[in-house]
C-alpha cells in the first residue's frame, strides 16, 4: 500500500514509472555523479536514492566522484546516505579517481565544473573546464558502458558536454546531453504564476539553444488546460504578446542570476530536481503528446541550426532514445533568437576545441 501511495504521489507531480519486474529490480542502475559533495551534487544524490530519477522500484548504485580536496565532505555525504537507509540504494562507491567513478556506468551526471570567478572572462572559464571535461571524457570512453547516458549540469553545460563527447569517440554523440530542463521548469513556473494555474497543466514549452543568457524560452507550441478541461494555446491564454516576447523571456534567461543575487549562491535543489527530470524522461520515456527540452547534438536537425554543437531542442523519448520534434512552425522572431544562441555556441566551440 505504501508503494502504491508513493507512485500516486509521484504521478501527481507529473512523473510516470512503469512497475519493474523482479528480474529488473535485481539489476541496479549504476549512476556516476561528479562534484557529488557540492551544492547540487549532494542534493541530487539524495533525490536519486529516494527514487526521483528512476522510480520507486529501481535500485541504484551511486558512484560518486570528487576532488581530493573534497574527500572529507564526500565521506560525510556517504555517511548521510547510509543513515538515510534508502531501500533503493544498493551500494555507494565514493572515489577521487574518474576511472573508478565511471566504471561500467549506465548514467553519468556531470555536475562538477569550474565556476566563473571574479575577473574571469568566458574564454578563461572555457579553458579551465576544457581540462576537466577532457579528463572526464577520456575516462568515460575508457571504462563506462558504451550505452552510457551522459547529462552535463556543470556550466557552461552545452560546451562542456561537447568537450566530453569529443574526448569519448567510442561513445555515440547522441549519448551526451546538457541540462536545459531547469530553464524549462523555470518557464513553466513563471507561466503558472501568470495564469494562476497548476504547473502540470502547462505543456510543450520549449527551451532552444544554450543554457545561457541567449537561450530562447518559446511558448508558441505550448498549451494549457483551462478550467473547462480543454487545451488552449498559451499565447491565447496569456493574451499579452508584449509580455511573452520580452519580460517573460528575460525573466527565464536571468532567473539563475536572480537567485544568486538574493541567496548569494547558485541554484541547487531546483537544478538537482531538473537533472532528475531530464534523466527520468530519457530513461523511462516522455508522456504521449508531450515533449521536453534537452540540449543534444545538433547534427542533421531540421531547423537550420549548424551541425556539431550541443543545442537545446524539443525532444520526445522512447526506449532510452531521444528524437528531436520536427515540423514545428518557426516564426521570424524565433528565427532571430535561434541565430543568436547558435552564434554563441559556435564561438564557444571554437574557443573550447582550440584549447
Amino acid at each position: 500500500m505504501d508503494d502504491i501511495k508513493a507512485i500516486q504521489k509521484l504521478k501527481s507531480l507529473g512523473r510516470h514509472f512503469p512497475q519493474a519486474s523482479k528480474e529488473e529490480e535485481n539489476k541496479p542502475i549504476r549512476v556516476a555523479v561528479t562534484g557529488a559533495a557540492g551544492q547540487i551534487g549532494s542534493v541530487l544524490c539524495f533525490f536519486i536514492a529516494q527514487g526521483r530519477m528512476f522510480g520507486p522500484y529501481q535500485k541504484v548504485i551511486l558512484q560518486l566522484l570528487e576532488l581530493p580536496a573534497a574527500e572529507g565532505p564526500l565521506k560525510g555525504l556517504c555517511l548521510e546516505l547510509q543513515d538515510g537507509a534508502y531501500p533503493l540504494l544498493a551500494e555507494i562507491r565514493p572515489s577521487t579517481n574518474a576511472e573508478e567513478a565511471f566504471k561500467d556506468a549506465d548514467v553519468a551526471v556531470l555536475v562538477g565544473a569550474k565556476p566563473r570567478g571574479p575577473g574571469m572572462e568566458r574564454k578563461d572559464l572555457l579553458n579551465e573546464n576544457a581540462k576537466i571535461f577532457k579528463v572526464q571524457g577520456e575516462a568515460l570512453d575508457k571504462v563506462a558502458k558504451k550505452t552510457v547516458k551522459v547529462c552535463v549540469v556543470g556550466n557552461p553545460a552545452n560546451t562542456n558536454a561537447l568537450i566530453a563527447s569529443h574526448y569519448a569517440p567510442s561513445i555515440p554523440k547522441k549519448n551526451f546531453s546538457a541540462l536545459t530542463r531547469l530553464d524549462q521548469n523555470r518557464a513553466l513556473s513563471q507561466l503558472s504564476d501568470k495564469l494562476k494555474t497548476r504547473v502540470e497543466d502547462i505543456k510543450n514549452v520549449v527551451i532552444w539553444g544554450n543554457h545561457s543568457l541567449t537561450q530562447y524560452p518559446d511558448v508558441n507550441h505550448g498549451e494549457v488546460i483551462g478550467a473547462d478541461g480543454k487545451r488552449i494555446k498559451i499565447r491565447q491564454a496569456v493574451n499579452d504578446d508584449n509580455y511573452l516576447n520580452d519580460a517573460f523571456i528575460s525573466r527565464v534567461q536571468k532567473r539563475g542570476g536572480e537567485i544568486i543575487s538574493v541567496m548569494k549562491k547558485s541554484s541547487a535543489a531546483s537544478a538537482a530536481s531538473a537533472a532528475c527530470d531530464h534523466v527520468h524522461d530519457w530513461w523511462v520515456g516522455t508522456k504521449p503528446g508531450e515533449f521536453v527540452s534537452m540540449a543534444v547534438i545538433s547534427d542533421n536537425n531540421k531547423y537550420g541550426v549548424a551541425n556539431g554543437i550541443i543545442y537545446s531542442f524539443p525532444v520526445v523519448c522512447k526506449n532510452g532514445e531521444w528524437q528531436v520534434v520536427n515540423g514545428l512552425n518557426i516564426d521570424e522572431f524565433s528565427k532571430k533568437k535561434f541565430k543568436a544562441t547558435e552564434d554563441e555556441l559556435l564561438e564557444e566551440r571554437k574557443m573550447a576545441l582550440n584549447i
